[in-house]
């Protein structure tokens, strides 16, 4: 009974390793490119897993893929809900607007532009 006891000190130990690991530990996916968040008076975000990352001169990408194949991608696996964007404050808006039909095409109406605070 006393080596039962004995035993009690150390799954404490563990499970405060454990939850310690998981606290510090990080949930999303580094970005595949250094990428200039815009700025936005919103609550600050962590990207999801599954967004598109628009570099300032327009390169697309969508997991490992990228530009055309990061598209043919996303056509293959739509979000279930909006779709992340985190594009380049040096990219022009009017060429993320430009982009919207060719995602509305592949039944993606509905995205999430991502923002950073000041």
């Amino acid at each position: 009974m006393a080596q039962d006891r004995a035993i009690v000190p150390m799954i404490n130990v563990v499970f405060l390793l454990l939850v310690f690991f998981l606290m510090t530990a990080s949930l999303t996916p580094p970005p595949p490119r250094e990428i200039t968040a815009p700025v936005a008076q919103t609550p600050l975000r962590d990207p999801q897993p599954g967004t598109l990352y628009i570099g300032a001169a327009g390169q697309l990408y969508f997991g490992d893929k990228m530009d055309e194949a990061a598209l043919i991608a996303l056509s293959a696996a739509p979000p279930e809900g909006p779709l992340p964007v985190l594009a380049d404050a040096a990219y022009p808006a009017a060429e993320l607007a430009r982009l919207l039909p060719e995602l509305a095409a592949m039944g993606i109406t509905d995205i999430r532009l991502i923002t950073v605070q000041p």
